[in-house]
């Protein structure tokens, strides 16, 4: 069973450097030499790259890594786009360390750090490193979404099943095969139908 997940990451890892060409790639890095050379070296690489300095705002419409200078003139700046939903990847960019600098790139949920000056080894790892680090993310995002929403729905569910089962005096199979039967003929889930059940409940015991 273990070497399915080693085969699994085996296939993802040219596929992550498949997409590098397609990447879309904002370097907000001052104009000096060390960005020149991290420019070109993603250049090389195959990704589609635009410089700016100082950042922008936000980085342009569907950006898909951001490579960030983390500065102190830049520490204290607020980017509300790094905590968006479908954030683009951020690689820091830093040339020194200490806590200051730690928390900062903790805030901004950089997902990979390369040193500054910048070498063209090392790059190319923390490119592909950062973009998986970021898929499992989103990936397991989304799983746990799901499953609060399994869990919501399975509450309404229940609820819904307490109000039959005192308003009609049935037993708790009996509530929920009475929810499922609804939702069957109506072609609806079996949340939609407790809602609808707790919503009626809802204004029933208001107008008494």
């Amino acid at each position: 069973m273990k070497s399915d997940g080693r085969d699994k990451r085996a296939l993802e890892t040219p596929k992550l450097l498949r997409e590098l060409r397609a990447l879309r790639v904002a370097v907000f890095h001052p104009q000096d030499s060390d960005g020149e050379q991290l420019t070109q070296q993603l250049q090389r690489i195959g990704c589609q790259v635009q410089a700016f300095w100082p950042p922008l705002p936000e980085p342009p419409a569907d950006t898909n890594v951001v490579f960030l200078a983390v500065r102190p003139d830049v520490i204290k700046l607020e980017f509300p786009w790094s905590k968006a939903e479908n954030a683009p990847t951020i690689i820091a960019v830093v040339n020194y360390e200490n806590p200051v600098i730690v928390d900062a790139l903790l805030r901004l949920g950089a997902k990979s750090v390369i040193a500054s000056p910048v070498r063209s080894f090392g790059l190319l790892s923390a490119l592909v490193v950062a973009r998986h680090v970021s898929e499992q993310a989103r990936t397991k995002d989304r799983q746990i979404a799901r499953l609060e929403g399994k869990l919501f729905g399975i509450r309404k569910v229940s609820e819904a099943k307490s109000i039959l089962m005192e308003t009609r005096g049935i037993s708790d199979k009996e509530a929920y095969q009475v929810i499922r039967e609804q939702a069957m003929s109506k072609r609806v889930s079996t949340e939609e139908i407790a809602n609808a059940i707790i919503n009626a409940n809802s204004i029933l015991s208001f107008k008494r």
